[in-house]
């Protein structure tokens, strides 16, 4: 009579380990939970870069467009009279930012300041008026309204790089400042100022003297934040 041998524990646990080895059952449910979160993790902070790449570029857009707007204001004057700029057409450029500016909302998070470059008596450089746009209290980098007047100023513009008005030919020279706020890592990247600035010489002739307010609308001046109060022209 043949007798049937059990097998010892021992070799059912040697037995297992091997099946255990040789299931790849699960490789790629363990390999998928190891790496999903770096690849969530690098994914949305790609998303995050390319976010405020993308915001740079808009708000130099920004900055570009209201140069090129504010060279181009002036209603048409009599043929004995230069055009004069008004605190309405100012108004409509500033307006045309902020349908530019769209969900970044340039009035709510940032500024926009418009300076008239140009000549002094003297010769030299300084900013004639100046109006602002944005409830953020930014200042101009380079003065405020007055600039220059009376000698000492090279211009608006870095260091070595100032932008310069010819005689008769003012320059429209635009800052705009704005806040981004990053929408997941602001742990990293956190809270900060997108700046740029451009320049663009008025296309005709004008009459520099003052800024007409007719018909009367509110002044965008630049002592606080918002598109109201007053500013020395």
């Amino acid at each position: 009579m043949t007798v049937a041998r059990t097998p010892t524990m021992m070799a059912r646990l040697r037995a297992g380990a091997a099946a255990f080895r040789s299931d790849n059952r699960a490789v790629a449910m363990i390999e998928t939970a190891i790496t999903m979160p770096t690849l969530i993790f690098v994914g949305l902070a790609g998303l995050e870069i390319a976010n405020l790449m993308i915001t740079h570029t808009r708000v130099s857009g920004i900055a570009l467009t209201v140069a090129d707007n504010a060279s181009r204001m002036a209603p048409s004057a009599g043929l004995l009279a230069a055009p004069r700029v008004r605190e309405a057409d100012i108004n409509d450029v500033f307006t045309g930012a902020q349908l530019q500016s769209g969900n970044l909302d340039i009035e709510e998070n940032g500024r926009v300041i418009l300076s008239s470059l140009e000549t002094n008596p003297l010769g030299g450089q300084w900013i004639n008026w100046q109006r602002c746009y944005g409830d953020r209290p930014y200042a101009s980098s380079f003065g405020g309204a007055g600039t220059g007047l009376t000698g000492g100023f090279d211009g608006m513009g870095p260091p070595g790089q100032q932008v310069q008005a010819s005689p008769g030919s003012p320059v429209m020279f635009v800052e705009v400042f704005y806040d981004y706020e990053a929408f997941m890592f602001e742990r990293w990247i956190g809270e900060r100022t997108i700046n740029y600035t451009a320049a663009f010489v008025a296309r005709d002739a004008r009459d520099t003297s003052a800024i007409l307010n007719n018909p009367a609308v509110p002044v965008s001046g630049c002592g606080g934040g918002g598109g109201g109060g007053d500013d020395d022209d």
